[in-house]
Parts: structure tokens; sequence; C-alpha cells
């Protein structure tokens, strides 16, 4: 699984046979520049993902419920998440919590739209959990962790995504469910892994968890770019011959003829 905003990145991730693509609500941040997920709307979110649906031909895609969408009221989350299937055009959709969310859960699915679930770490609750820590770190933690993600299953999710999760915790709630994880900081115990498009390729460097591996470091070669970009036009280096359109000889002496006369006037 790979996070991913738009449509040219879809199109990139799809080609590459990823299985799955998520919408994530780190588009609040990595895309629009905001310090946390907490502000992003549903109206922003089916924008990114109606980009990103476009862009995919074969990858099953995610569509992450942005935070009040779905917490205080189970008609408003099936509403929501309707809209994100209608609206956004994605294939499922995915929300954070455990035990508590079961009941928006289970309607969300009762409407007919497949759900993925979220634990461990959730961004959408960082005030609560004291910020960007490792969840399950202790036997206790651990074993409700476990029940967070067996109640989500009984609920009718397709999968977990487990965030920021002692490996060996995630690796024994991997085995013990019938439904697949997606690990991010988890381990390689976990059914399959999701890092965001931005942080895997290097683009986006505002912060880089411990998790991240960059598989590219795409920044620089941008920058240069751009700056060998500005050079050049300052330069008039470009646009050069091969970039420019032409008239015709007899058509370019006319018009620049009767440009000449109007000058006269």
């Amino acid at each position: 699984m790979v996070t991913a905003y738009d449509y040219s990145s879809a199109k990139y991730v799809d080609e590459a046979g990823v299985d799955t693509i998520l919408v994530g609500d780190s588009v609040n941040m990595v895309v629009l520049g905001e310090d946390s997920t907490y502000s992003l709307t549903m109206d922003q979110t089916i924008h990114h993902c109606k980009a990103v649906k476009a862009g995919s031909n074969r990858a099953f895609v995610v569509g992450d419920m942005p935070f009040m969408s779905y917490q205080a009221d189970v008609v408003e989350a099936v509403k929501n998440a309707g809209r994100l299937l209608k609206e956004g055009k994605v294939d499922a959709v995915k929300l954070e919590g455990g035990k508590r969310m079961v009941p928006q859960v289970q309607a969300i699915v009762n409407a007919g739209i497949p759900v993925l679930g979220h634990i461990g770490l959730t961004p959408q609750t960082l005030s609560q959990l004291g910020g960007y820590r490792i969840q399950g770190k202790t036997s206790a933690d651990a074993i409700t962790l476990y029940d967070d993600a067996l109640a989500l299953q009984e609920a009718g999710c397709f999968g977990v995504v487990l965030e920021s999760v002692p490996e060996t915790v995630a690796t024994e709630i991997s085995n013990r469910l019938e439904i697949p994880t997606i690990g991010i900081g988890a381990g390689a115990g976990c059914d399959g892994q999701v890092l965001v498009y931005h942080d895997l390729l290097g683009i986006f460097d505002d912060f880089t968890p411990r998790f991240v591996r960059r598989y590219a470091n795409l920044k620089p070669i941008i920058t240069d770019a751009l700056q060998a970009y500005h050079a050049d036009v300052e330069a008039r280096a470009f646009p050069a011959e091969e970039h420019i359109y032409q008239m015709k000889d007899e058509e370019k002496s006319k018009f620049l003829s009767e440009i000449n006369q109007h000058d006269i006037f």
C-alpha cells in the first residue's frame, strides 16, 4: 500500500503494481501545509480521492475519513462514508479507533461500504495519546490493541492498519487475525506495509519518522531542475528553437507589415 494524493502520483503507483492506494488524511500536512490532520474537510478529501481514482486503473483505492466525519454520530459516519464512495469514487474507506468505533464500522459495513480499520498510533487522537509515541509498549496496552483488532474484525473490517506498534505485538496480532494487517512502523510481521509516496521518494522532508525508508531522494533532483530552469529563463536560453512555433514566411511578413501600420495610427 502507498499513500498518494493526486492523479499523477496515483498513475505511477498503479503502474508500479502496488496493490492498494490510500488517500490519507496526511494530505493535510504533506500537500496542504498544515501541522496536523485535524482541519481536513470532507470536501477536500473527496477532491483528492477523485484525483487518485482517476489515475488508478487497477489498484484498490481507500479513502481516509477525516477527523470528525465519523466520530460523533453513526448516521453521519455512514453518510460521509457514502460520500467518499459516491463522490470520491473510492473502493473503501478507512477510519481510526478500536472498540469504540465498532458501532460506526458495523453501520458503514451494513450499508455495503468496505472498511479498513486503523489502530496503534492514530494521528486524529494525537492529543489524547500524548503526541507521536509508540503504542502497545506494555503487556496491558498490547492486549488492549489485540482486543481492538479483534473487535474491528468482528465488526466487519476487511483489514486493519497497525501504526507505530512494537514488532512482536504487531506480529502476534497479525498471526491471530483472519483479516490482513497493514503495518507502518510495526515490523515485517504484518501482512502488508504502507508508506507515504512523498516519504519513500524523498520529496517531503519536514520530518522523517523512524519507520520510513527512502527508496529515492528526489528533492535535490527536483531543486536542481528548477534552478536550471530559472537560470535558463533569465539567460534567455529557454525557450530555444525547438520549443517555439513559427508562422509561414508570407504570413509573418504580412503580420509585421500590418502591425507596423497599426503603430502609425
